[in-house]
């Protein structure tokens, strides 16, 4: 088969890697890539998001079959372009997308199919969002309703970091994504995430990870788009995992296809756990990044074969081959993500390190210049490993992490703390 990889981040590098493994794939083009991937498959100048070049693209270099990586893409409608051209897409349509893309139509979803989640209000006008607020009080989370790359939720523990979160939604702070807002209770509990792949009909679960979405150490200081992550996520017992089947995410797809959107992709369910209860926090219609690299570590070979399946409305005859181990990859990101960072450093050490079914650096956002890697992103590179226990999958990726020579770069040292 010749793939084509939508996506420019760590989670197509993991993607890439784990296809690349399979004897199906002959060829392999990642558009447009990065500096990493750029090592193990062809890249190509494409927008990601022109449905319309992504078909042309996928004509003249006789793919076989499309991977979509980012939220965007799909969204976009891209999905519906290569379906109606008769080629093989992974990733649901432009009206399953809205799952991630809009958040108060999730709600509305979550309302019709009686799915846990939390309580919330749905606001186009910020003096509205601002009286709600004061009349629930703190804490409270504030959501930007769009697509705003991972960043545009505020949980905010006071009310005035509320109001303040309401203010630069409506003021553009993160474009058209916060043209609306969701305003939610706060829930409390331990938050982990379950994907499952889902053909338009059968559903089923590819495991479970926890990601760290705060930039400090014990989960203090800003959101990001995710500091580390690892998998299995011990919370998500088997017991929790059959109950957010059975009363989130069933429901869930029952609804979009009896709206006439069945949903065929990858659908990650954002869970926060109490007392053995999964309330809902959200769905993303992707892998989730850097989600995507612990799973990719330990599904390998096969994973192309369960998003083939997905694909072609197979998933009844699908099984996952799970290994008794662990993965965990911990985000070397620049100094000043978050907020303001410097581009264009150079990080050495790369070359000597292990590149293996047990140890991967997963390129985030870096580009080659020369013999070079420079730094091109906010969070830039994924140290991922594997191992028979948690401890050792996180002894293995924190010495990789100290082989690197990238002052500019920090990480978080205690990615898998819950578990561990």
């Amino acid at each position: 088969m010749n793939i084509l990889i939508l996506g420019s981040g760590g989670r197509e590098h993991a993607l890439a890697w784990a296809v690349m493994q399979n004897p199906k794939c002959d060829r392999l083009i990642v558009a447009p890539g990065n500096a990493g991937i750029a090592k193990i498959a062809d890249c190509a100048s494409l927008n990601a998001e022109d449905g319309g070049a992504v078909v042309t693209f996928a004509e003249e270099n006789a793919i076989d079959f499309v991977i979509v990586g980012p939220e965007a893409p799909l969204a976009a409608g891209v999905a519906d372009r290569l379906r109606d051209a008769g080629i093989l897409v992974f990733g649901p349509s432009e009206a399953a997308a809205r799952l991630e893309a809009s958040k108060s139509f999730t709600k509305e979803i979550c309302d019709a199919a009686d799915a846990p989640t939390a309580g919330y209000g749905h606001f186009t006008d910020a003096e509205a969002a601002k009286a709600h607020v004061r009349a629930s009080g703190a804490p409270i989370v504030v959501k930007a309703d769009g697509l705003a790359a991972g960043k545009g939720v505020i949980v905010a523990m006071d009310e005035q970091t509320a109001l303040d979160a309401i203010d630069d939604m409506f003021g553009g702070a993160f474009g058209g994504a916060g043209a609306e807002v969701v305003i939610e209770e706060f829930m409390e509990g331990e938050e982990a995430s379950l994907f499952v792949l889902c053909d338009g009909e059968e559903i089923l679960s590819i495991g479970t990870a926890q990601d760290h979405k705060r930039v400090g150490e014990g989960d203090t200081g800003l959101n990001t788009g995710g500091m580390g992550a690892y998998s299995p996520a011990p919370i998500l017992s088997a017991e929790v995992e059959a109950r957010a089947m059975e009363e989130i995410v069933k429901p869930t797809m029952r609804v979009m296809a009896e709206r006439g959107m069945p949903y065929q992709g990858v659908l990650y369910a954002g869970l926060m756990i109490k007392d053995g209860q999964p309330r809902l926090v959200e769905y993303n219609v992707r892998f989730g990044d850097p989600e995507c690299q612990v799973l990719m570590m330990r599904l390998g070979a096969q994973a192309l074969d369960l998003m083939q399946a997905a694909a072609e409305g197979r998933l009844a005859d699908a099984r996952v081959n799970w290994a008794e181990d662990h993965a965990i990859t911990v985000v070397m990101a620049a100094n000043g993500y978050p907020g303001d960072y410097q581009k264009g450093s150079e990080i050495k050490g790369l070359a000597a390190l292990p590149e293996d079914s047990m140890n991967m650096v997963f390129h985030a956002g870096t580009k080659a210049e020369g013999d070079k890697i420079l730094a091109n992103g906010g969070r830039v590179l994924n140290v991922t490993a594997r191992g028979d226990s948690l401890t050792e999958a996180r002894d293995r990726a924190y010495a990789m992490v100290d082989q690197i020579d990238w002052p500019e770069g920090f990480v978080r040292r205690d990615i898998g703390w819950r578990a561990l």
